[in-house]
C-alpha cells in the first residue's frame, strides 16, 4: 500500500516538475521573442542600449559627427512615421549601424537625409483624411514665409541642383533654419529641429548611387533615396573639392610665318594701351603675350615698323578691367598695315590674302581693327575692306586718342598666313584655297571676266598679250621690240602703266581683259591675281639665281589661282650686268654663292642693279607657247 502510494507521489512530482518547465519555456520564450522584436525593429542598436536610448543621443551630440537620418511612411499603418533613426559615425573602427538594406514594401516612401546632428525628433500622425494634408499644406506655406523673409525669391523649401554645387564650389555658407521641414508627398510630415550645417560636412555631390537626387529643404543640403531604403555612414567627412579649368593659351607662336592670338570670352580692348584684356575669375593662371599682327615674322626690319599688341588675363580684383565705352557684338580681327604694305606684293601677301582667309567664315559680321594705318590704303583698297566687313574698321591710334574701350565675345590678333599669295587648303580653317580669294576679288571689284576669250566665239577678236612696263628697275629696254614680237605671233600686245596711287578696280579692269600677261620678276607681276582663270602669266626672271624666288613668289601662286604659268630664265648677254662686271667675276661664275651676302646684297646688286633686254629669237618660242595655251582653251 505504501509502495503503490510512493509510486503515485513520484509520479504527482514528475507531473508538478513538468508544468514548472512548460511555464519557464514559455516565460523564456517570450523573452526571446520581445528581444527579436526589438533588435529587428532597431536594427542600429544593441539590446542594452534599446532601454534608454538618451546616453546614445548625448554621444551623437557630443562626437559633433555626420549623421543620417531615415523617416519611412507606409500607407499599412494609416500614414504613420514608423522609423526614426540618427546614426552617428563610430570613430576610428569605421563601425556603423544600420549599414543593412530594408526592404521596402510597395506603397513605402523613404528619405534619407544628412544633418551635423540632432536634438529632438518628433513624429507626427499626417492621416489619410485631410487633416494630415493641410497640417503639411500649412507648414510647407510657414517654411515659404521663413523663405521670402531671408531674401530669397525661389519656391520654399527647393532649390536646384545647379545652386546646391555653386554652394560647395564657391564655398558659400549654408543657412539652415531652426526647424527643417520636409514633404515628400502631400500626406507625409516629418518636423526636425537641428543644429545649422557646415558646408565643409556637406556631403559631395554624385558621391553616392546615381539615382539619388540631392535638394535643400529649409536651408539644408538634403538627399532623397529613389531605391530602396539603404542608411549609409562614412568615416570621416568628404572633403570638398574644386577645381578650376585651366584657361587654353591664348596664342599660338609656332607659325613660321606669323604669331596668332584666337581667344573668346569677356574681352576688353583698351586702345590706349593697344591691349586685349580676357577678363577671368581669380583661381584662373594669368597669361601675358606680346605679339605684333603683321605676316613677316622674323624680319626685324619689317617687324620693327608694327605696333606691338599686349593680349594678357585679368581679374575683376583687386582692380578693376578698364569699363566698356563701346561694345560689340561681333568678333574683332586685330592687323597692322605697317611693315612692308604700299608694295602691292605685300598688300597682298601679308594682308589681303591672309586677312580674306582668316575672316571668311564671319560673312561680313567681324569688326576689323587696323594698327600703324595710313589713309591713303584705306582709300586704295576700300571695295575688298567693304566686302570683307561691313562695319567701318576701328583705327586703334584714333580710338586711343578718344579714349576708347571696345569690348568683343571674341577676338583674334594677327593674321592666318600660309605661303606667299597662297591659301593652302588643308591649313585653311574653312577649306579655303587661293582659287576662292580670286574669285573673291572678281566679284568684289566687279571684274567681268571669268575665262580667257575663245577663238570661236565668232568675234574675230586676237588674244589679249599686256606687259606690265617698269620705269625704274629691271626696265625691259627693248619692249617695243617685244611688242611687235607678240603681235607678228598673233596677239593684241599692250603695256599696262599702272601706278601705285591708281585705283585698284581700274588696274584690275585692264589685268582682267588680258588672256597673257608678260612682266620681269617684281611686284607687278601681283596683278595676276585679276587675270581670269586659264590665262597665261609669263614671268622674266633676271640674272643672278633668282629662279627659286621667281617660283616662290610668282611661279607657284600663279598655278595655284588656275593660271598657265611660263618662266622664262635671261643668261648673261641679256643683262646689263656684263656692263658692270668683268665675265670672270662670281656674280657670273657663281651668282648663287653670293646669296650668302644676304637678300639685302641680292636686291641692292641682282634686283635692282640690272635691266634686261631679252633674245627676241628665244623670246619668240616663249610668245608661242603661250598662245598654244590660248587656242587649247
Amino acid at each position: 500500500m505504501k509502495q503503490q502510494q510512493g509510486g503515485g507521489g513520484g509520479v504527482l512530482g514528475v507531473r508538478f516538475e513538468s508544468q514548472r518547465f512548460r511555464l519557464l519555456s514559455i516565460v523564456v520564450g517570450c523573452f526571446l521573442i520581445s528581444v527579436t522584436f526589438l533588435l529587428s525593429s532597431r536594427p542600429d542598436t544593441g539590446a542594452f542600449d534599446t532601454l534608454s536610448p538618451k546616453p546614445w543621443l548625448e554621444e551623437a551630440r557630443s562626437t559633433q559627427t555626420t549623421a543620417i537620418k531615415t523617416v519611412k511612411t507606409s500607407p499599412k499603418l494609416g500614414g504613420r512615421d514608423f522609423l526614426v533613426d540618427v546614426v552617428p559615425q563610430r570613430g576610428a573602427q569605421g563601425e556603423s549601424h544600420g549599414r543593412q538594406p530594408e526592404q521596402q514594401s510597395a506603397g513605402e516612401k523613404t528619405e534619407t537625409e544628412w544633418v551635423k546632428d540632432t536634438v529632438i525628433i518628433e513624429e507626427r500622425i499626417g492621416g489619410a483624411g485631410a487633416g494630415g494634408t493641410e497640417r503639411a499644406e500649412q507648414a510647407e506655406a510657414e517654411s515659404g514665409v521663413n523663405a521670402a523673409a531671408a531674401g530669397t525669391d525661389r519656391q520654399p523649401g527647393t532649390t536646384t541642383v545647379e545652386e546646391e554645387e555653386a554652394a560647395h564650389h564657391d564655398d558659400l555658407p549654408v543657412q539652415t533654419t531652426g526647424a527643417a521641414v520636409t514633404t515628400a508627398q502631400p500626406a507625409m510630415l516629418k518636423t526636425t529641429t537641428a543644429t545649422a550645417t557646415r558646408p565643409d560636412q556637406l556631403p559631395v555631390p554624385g558621391l553616392f548611387s546615381d539615382g539619388a537626387e540631392t535638394q535643400k529643404v529649409g536651408g539644408r543640403a538634403m538627399k532623397l533615396q529613389a531605391d530602396p531604403a539603404t542608411i549609409i555612414t562614412t568615416d570621416q567627412t568628404p572633403a570638398i573639392i574644386k577645381q578650376t579649368t585651366p584657361l587654353p593659351p591664348l596664342c599660338d607662336f609656332s607659325d613660321r610665318r606669323s604669331d596668332i592670338c584666337d581667344f573668346t570670352g569677356d574681352i576688353r580692348l583698351d586702345a590706349n594701351t593697344s591691349s586685349y584684356i580676357v577678363v577671368v575669375d581669380a583661381a584662373t593662371p594669368g597669361q601675358l603675350h606680346k605679339v605684333r599682327p603683321y605676316q613677316r615674322k622674323g624680319d626685324e626690319t619689317c617687324m620693327g615698323r608694327v605696333t606691338e599688341i599686349t593680349v594678357r588675363t585679368s581679374s575683376s580684383s583687386p582692380s578693376p578691367s578698364p569699363q566698356c565705352t563701346r561694345t560689340h557684338t561681333v568678333p574683332a580681327v586685330t592687323f597692322s598695315i605697317g611693315g612692308y604694305t604700299g608694295n602691292i606684293f605685300h598688300d597682298f601677301s601679308d594682308v589681303l590674302v591672309p586677312l580674306y582667309n582668316t575672316v571668311h567664315k564671319y560673312g561680313g559680321d567681324v569688326q576689323l581693327v587696323m594698327t600703324n594705318v595710313a589713309p591713303w590704303w584705306l582709300v586704295k583698297y576700300d571695295k575688298l575692306l567693304r566686302t570683307i566687313s561691313r562695319y567701318a574698321p576701328i583705327d586703334l591710334a584714333k580710338a586711343a586718342a578718344a579714349g576708347e574701350v571696345h569690348c568683343f565675345p571674341h577676338a583674334i590678333v594677327s593674321l592666318r598666313a600660309h605661303r606667299e599669295l597662297i591659301i593652302e587648303r588643308d591649313r585653311s580653317v574653312d577649306g579655303l584655297a587661293t582659287p576662292d580669294f580670286t574669285r573673291f576679288i572678281r566679284r568684289a571689284l566687279s571684274l567681268p571676266r571669268d575665262a580667257p576669250s575663245r577663238v570661236a566665239d565668232g568675234t574675230g577678236r586676237k588674244p589679249r598679250l599686256l606687259i606690265i612696263s617698269r620705269s625704274r628697275t629691271r626696265i625691259l629696254l627693248n619692249l617695243a621690240d617685244v611688242i611687235r614680237a607678240a603681235q607678228g605671233a598673233g596677239f593684241d600686245a599692250a603695256v599696262s602703266e599702272s601706278d601705285v596711287g591708281d585705283s585698284i578696280s581700274r588696274v584690275g579692269a585692264e589685268i582682267n581683259s588680258a588672256d597673257v600677261l608678260v612682266g620681269v620678276h617684281g611686284a607687278g607681276l601681283t596683278n595676276m591675281m585679276f587675270l581670269p582663270p586659264g590665262a597665261t602669266l609669263v614671268q622674266v626672271v633676271p640674272w643672278g639665281g633668282l629662279q627659286w624666288i621667281a617660283h616662290m613668289d610668282y611661279g607657284d601662286p600663279a598655278e595655284a589661282m588656275g593660271l598657265r604659268y611660263i618662266q622664262y630664265e635671261i643668261r648673261v648677254e641679256e643683262s646689263s650686268l656684263k656692263n658692270k662686271y668683268p665675265r670672270d667675276h662670281e656674280i657670273f661664275t657663281n651668282p648663287t654663292g653670293m646669296h650668302k651676302k644676304g637678300f639685302g646684297f641680292m636686291r641692292q646688286t641682282l634686283m635692282d642693279g640690272q635691266n634686261i633686254t631679252v633674245d627676241l629669237d628665244r623670246f619668240r618660242g616663249v610668245l608661242q607657247e603661250a598662245l598654244g595655251n590660248y587656242l587649247a582653251q
